[in-house]
């Protein structure tokens, strides 16, 4: 999911959460930045959570075959409670009390670094390719007012985030060919979308 950007403005959840877990939505900057995390999924710096919610978004991007450090700048990541997980260039907000969930927040987390991809890595012609691929009527936001499965960086992000980790845990694993996340089989997904980042 997208926040305001050079993409537009979306606000949704990728999965209702329950109202024990989503609070208001509130984003607070003033935490200090912690020390950069380094790894296979690229450098992040983190604004908030505790030891124990950080470790699940570098797990998160672990656990995915995705190569998210080809991104290759530093994604400071906003922990919160209440925030509504989203993404803008070189930032993620992402809720504490999904995070708290474990396993269950790992998708929501790739989706999100997902969108990272989309705004540094691919080029103008890659989006097209893919929007037609995905089946999205708009890239991202240029036409307003879409549902969300209509915006085809919606569908990339979600395609990332199950194509790249299928596993039964993911929560989004598709449950009908109408999910964003069954816009193409997986395999043929991996396919291309590697090709696309070996010949940037």
């Amino acid at each position: 999911m997208l926040g305001g950007g050079t993409c537009g403005n979306s606000v949704r959840s990728r999965f209702a959460v329950p109202a024990a877990v989503v609070g208001t939505v509130a984003i607070v900057l003033g935490t200090a930045l912690a020390p950069k995390a380094t790894g296979a999924a690229g450098a992040m710096a983190f604004r908030g959570g505790t030891t124990g919610e950080q470790r699940e978004v570098r797990k998160a991007l672990a656990a995915s075959a995705f190569p998210f450090g080809v991104v290759g700048r530093t994604i400071t990541v906003h922990i919160k409670a209440g925030v509504v997980s989203q993404s803008q260039p070189g930032h993620v907000w992402l809720d504490s009390r999904l995070l708290d969930a474990g396993r269950f927040s790992w998708a929501t987390v790739q989706d999100e670094f997902a969108h990272q991809v989309d705004f540094f890595v691919l080029r103008d012609s890659q989006r097209a390719r893919l929007n037609t691929l995905l089946g999205g009527v708009d890239w991202c936001y240029g036409v307003p007012g879409l549902p969300h499965a209509a915006y085809g960086c919606e569908r990339f992000s979600s395609m990332v985030a199950w194509a790249y980790w299928p596993s039964v845990d993911n929560a989004y694993r598709p449950a009908s060919s109408a999910d964003e996340s069954a816009a193409m089989p997986a395999a043929r997904f991996r396919a291309i979308v590697d090709a696309m980042l070996a010949n940037r």
